[in-house]
């Protein structure tokens, strides 16, 4: 056994003494105070070669701390600010994304190490894994999305997912500093936000959803009081008033199952100004059409390829709910609903951007929603002001916002 294994050993055997004895708080300056103890208590006993020596003494205070209280071999890569995403394949395949790019790192674990770190990033969320339940999603106490999968789902292996959240922008302004938007388009997002249109963001995986309805989110006026309904925790919505409501799995007896459509259903309960979605998937679409129509100023992200595909995407989902729902309620309703849909991509180098912002006019023909282009990008891959004008210039008038001031002649 080496000398950092022996240290750790000491360490969580000190840990439970304290635990019992009623004596450990949990802070990270006591724990890293410990460590530290320990480390130097070691550090003298090995002198006379009965121990294995330790080469870094500081290195291994960082080595066991993240070993008791961290993510053991993985605390590195949450611990770089670069790092967006981390991935477990086998226990021998461990990966990374910076800046969009996968890499294989050099880190090996075996299976119980896996297991040991799944349980220790579920302990506190009050999900579980195991063969009645093979699939999780936890949000981490950093803010990161955990997703496992284990067999027999997968072939051997568990496979574990964390998308970190590690994105800097928080307004429009700084999606304009990092080049995912223009200032013109950011102002009349902004604007937008502000005078209540309802705002679709559509994109791929990774692409930045949810980093640019948080930036959408920022715009809502300060008095509003917003109420986000998520699968699980990822919006970080800044406003002074706002509630986060996310799903909960079943129990070991398969009950206690709270789902997204039950969570919007409560959230209009709970007088919002505004009504958030984090993601549509499936019937859930329908409830919040139907919030959306009956003049509750929302916004909400969805899985598509493109702006005008996340139209008709929204215009099919609804249709999941039941078979008294037809394409006769459901594309007017989307038509009168959606004002806005901004699409996200994310580029072969790892840029995040915003593709296009699209109006949706209000008007249905030959069963399909109309919509116009107001930026889109240009053959160069600049985002250019497109030809289209928003619905409800009104509510922009209503908030002193001149639009044609915002947008300019269209060309």
């Amino acid at each position: 056994m080496d000398a950092i294994q022996l240290v750790e050993d000491e360490v969580r055997a000190e840990m439970r003494r304290r635990i019992s004895a009623g004596g450990l708080r949990g802070g990270e300056g006591e724990l890293r105070a410990l460590v530290d103890a320990a480390v130097l208590d070691y550090d003298l006993r090995s002198i006379d070669g009965s121990l294995p020596f330790l080469a870094d003494r500081d290195a291994a205070v960082r080595e066991v701390v993240a070993a008791v209280s961290g993510y053991g071999p993985l605390q590195p890569y949450f611990d770089d600010p670069d790092v967006e995403e981390i991935w477990i394949n086998e226990p021998g395949k461990v990966f990374v994304a910076r800046g969009g790019v996968p890499e294989l790192t050099t880190t090996i674990l075996d299976t119980d190490a896996v297991a040991d770190l799944v349980e220790r990033m579920l302990a506190g969320t009050g999900r579980r894994v195991d063969l009645s339940s093979p699939f999780v999603d936890a949000a981490l106490p950093d803010g990161s999305r955990l997703h496992v999968v284990i067999p027999d789902v997968t072939r051997t292996h568990w496979a574990v997912n964390v998308r970190r959240f590690v994105a800097r922008a928080r307004r429009l302004d700084d999606l304009v500093a990092t080049g995912s938007l223009t200032a013109q388009a950011a102002r009349f997002l902004g604007a937008a936000v502000a005078a209540g249109l309802n705002v679709l963001v559509s994109g791929a995986t990774h692409s930045g959803k949810t980093t640019l309805l948080n930036c959408l989110l920022a715009a809502v006026p300060a008095h509003q009081r917003i109420i986000t309904c998520e699968e699980v925790f990822e919006l970080q919505v800044g406003a002074r008033d706002c509630v986060a409501l996310q799903c909960r799995q079943p129990n070991l007896e398969g009950r206690g199952e709270i789902p997204l459509r039950r969570l919007v259903k409560e959230a209009l309960r709970m007088r919002p100004d505004r009504l958030v979605v984090g993601e549509v998937r499936q019937a859930e679409s329908l409830d919040l059409l139907i919030a959306l129509n009956s003049g509750m100023p929302g916004a909400a992200t969805i899985h598509a390829n493109s702006a005008v595909d996340a139209v008709a995407k929204m215009c099919t989902l609804p249709l999941l709910a039941g078979e008294n729902v037809t394409s006769g309620f459901v594309l007017p309703a989307v038509a009168s609903s959606i004002d806005l849909v901004v699409h996200a991509a994310l580029t072969t180098d790892g840029t995040r951007r915003v593709e296009e912002v699209l109006a949706v006019t209000g008007r249905v023909e030959g069963g399909t929603v109309e919509t116009s282009s107001l930026f889109l990008r240009d053959g160069a891959g600049d985002l250019v002001r497109g030809s289209g004008w928003p619905p409800h210039r009104d509510r922009f008038a209503r908030h002193g916002i001149d639009v044609a001031d915002l947008l300019g002649a269209a060309p």
